[in-house]
């Protein structure tokens, strides 16, 4: 990292920003979104690294992306009007829900996105009246329980259905660029990456020697692992059967991959103080401004599990944090030990970069947290942006 890089995971930089913007905070790092890439790039050397804006959209996170010269992974019309108001090249685009209302195609073509990706019959269809526009990746389900969300549950047709799929699309005028996949969010390893790189070979030489398409493209989604209260393999290692898998696909083939959570992670701490404490059959409760409903959202939505220290030093006790709410279900953590804390004393959750802030509420009319970018610019500490 650059000389004028300042940490602002430090615990005298998370007191100045608390000073500067209160409490609770989302810190964002936008160094560490631009390492986090360029980790992933290394490991993945020759593969285009497409950022999902949907664990954490925000403007100082694409902004860093862009300035990586990576590309976008998009699933929402509003994504691609954020990557359309933040200037993304929409070439360096792609529209990846394969679910999508009418609407949300012609808002995608008109921002001048042009690769979209279907996974059944129905939707396929809707590109009819688009052939001469839009191109398709088709998504194949790979089912893989040991993930924390098995996203092919919900997505994806079964491959022994994808080139039949392929020749509905070839039917219909449509321009095939190729298939996709998606393994599932934070994969423990990497043999279900290889097993569905190994079966999407042979679909691109099957729809190939049937002429279905372009057959150009395979993207091999996201799932890449980040540290939380478990270590996990670095990255080079993780990847490295993955880089050997990709070694089977012909070199005409462009290889994408939709990290979303190993970009946004690392990159974000969560800052929370204390509002009052009790003590509650031998333990000491301590009652923060920020909790599940909000930035600790994740522990609900994403069965996420943060690192969570207090600032201040001292013997350690048994100790329960939770959440400002009204609601006995707005507990963050109740097997902690903590030193004793007081009112105003600070928190700090580590890995709370994705899915945490993105899908936090204003439950009990609690605000969500003021999301602080740092370092967007070398040295630059503490900006506040709008989504």
């Amino acid at each position: 990292m650059a000389k004028s890089y300042i940490d602002p995971f430090e615990p005298a930089h998370i007191q100045r920003l608390v000073e500067q913007f209160g409490s609770p905070l989302i810190i964002v790092d936008c160094e560490r979104v631009r390492a986090q890439y360029k980790k992933l790039a290394k490991a993945l050397p020759g593969v285009d690294i497409h950022y999902a804006l949907k664990p954490l959209p925000h403007p100082a996170v694409v902004r860093s992306i862009l300035d990586c010269k990576g590309w976008l992974d998009l699933a929402t019309t509003g994504e691609v009007q954020l990557a359309q108001r933040l200037g993304a090249d929409p070439a360096r685009c792609i529209h990846t829900h394969p679910i999508k209302r009418d609407k949300d195609i012609r808002n995608a073509l008109a921002a001048g996105v042009r690769v979209f990706v279907a996974d059944n019959p129905d939707e396929v269809r809707k590109f009819r009246r688009y052939r001469g526009e839009a191109e398709l990746l088709l998504r194949v389900s790979f089912r893989s329980p040991g993930v924390v969300s098995d996203l092919s549950r919900k997505f994806g047709c079964d491959p022994e259905n994808a080139l039949e799929l392929a020749r509905l699309v070839a039917k219909l005028g449509i321009t095939l660029r190729g298939f996709s996949f998606h393994v599932g969010s934070q994969a423990p390893d990497a043999r279900k990456h290889v097993e569905a790189i190994e079966v999407c070979a042979r679909l691109l030489a099957e729809a190939k020697r049937e002429k279905l398409g372009v057959l150009d493209t395979l993207d091999i989604g996201g799932g890449f692992p980040i540290d939380y209260l478990e270590k996990v393999a670095d990255i080079g290692k993780f990847c490295a059967p993955i880089r050997k898998a990709l070694k089977l696909l012909p070199e005409r083939v462009r290889v994408i991959a939709e990290p979303g959570r190993y970009i946004a992670g690392p990159a974000a701490i969560a800052v929370s103080s204390v509002m009052g404490r009790a003590q509650r059959s031998g333990a000491w409760w301590y009652y923060l401004d920020d909790g599940v409903y909000g930035s600790y959202s994740g522990q609900l939505y994403d069965h996420g599990h943060y690192p969570i220290r207090a600032l201040r030093e001292g013997p350690l006790h048994a100790s329960v944090l939770a959440g400002p709410t009204c609601d006995s279900i707005d507990v963050i953590a109740e097997d902690i030990r903590l030193p004793k804390l007081k009112e105003g004393d600070l928190l700090v959750g580590s890995a709370m970069g994705a899915y945490t802030w993105a899908h936090a509420s204003e439950f009990n009319f609690f605000p969500k947290a003021t999301v602080v970018s740092v370092n967007e610019t070398s040295g630059d500490l503490g900006t506040v942006l709008e989504v």
